[in-house]
């Protein structure tokens, strides 16, 4: 997904669900799925192929697909990423979610620097963001309890930044990290928990294709 070119919102009709790679579009009357609902992208999208309903293999699949999406990695890394949570101790699925709700451009965006997990990612390429007052340019960084994230001060009045960090609290925060609107910083209080992710995602299947 780092190099996708098309239109992200033909993503987001193909999961037949609001991804939120669009920033502040997503919450308008203008987003795609408002306007067209859920049909899929392309002009067979509404017949009746495309429409039947998935089951075993078909739901597996689009459930790992909508969470890559969501996330905005690449197949490889996500593999990787579940092979990682799959050797960590406790539920392999929410394992692995917690490994990519740490990912710093993830944390970037949760935390209400940036509308989009696409946004918080350029912002963390281009060295706008600190952790622990040094740059990290990394956006797959595991952010641990206690860090501090915040925007390097030279780029604080850029108005994606601004923007983003006074709409914020209208697009909420997870109950793991802690703003600070003075300073333009986060804190990362804890440790995710299933109940801060998407309800929607329905990580058992995703443990059940990879262990096909």
């Amino acid at each position: 997904m780092a190099r996708y070119r098309d239109a992200v919102c033909r993503l987001c009709r193909r999961e037949g669900a609001k991804l939120f790679l669009k920033g502040d579009r997503c919450y308008k009357p203008s987003c795609p799925i408002e306007k067209r609902g859920t049909q899929p992208p392309g002009q067979h999208g509404n017949s009746m192929r495309r429409g039947k309903a998935l089951a075993g293999y078909g739901l597996q699949l689009r459930q790992k697909q909508k969470v890559k999406r969501i996330y905005f990695i690449l197949e490889g890394q996500f593999r990787n990423y579940f092979e990682k949570a799959a050797r960590q101790k406790g539920i392999t699925g929410e394992n692995l979610l917690f490994l990519l709700e740490r990912r710093l451009d993830n944390v970037v965006y949760r935390a209400g620097f940036s509308t989009s997990r696409r946004q918080a990612r350029q912002l963390v390429n281009h060295g706008h963001m600190l952790v622990n007052e040094r740059k990290v340019d990394i956006p797959s960084y595991q952010v641990r309890p206690q860090d501090v994230i915040t925007v390097k001060e030279g780029s604080r009045k850029n108005p994606h930044v601004e923007g983003a960090w006074q709409t914020a609290a209208g697009r909420g925060r997870p109950s793991w990290i802690s703003a600070a609107g003075a300073e333009m910083s986060a804190v990362i209080t804890g440790l995710p928990t299933r109940e801060d992710i998407d309800r929607s995602i329905n990580e058992q299947l995703i443990v059940e294709l990879y262990s096909k």
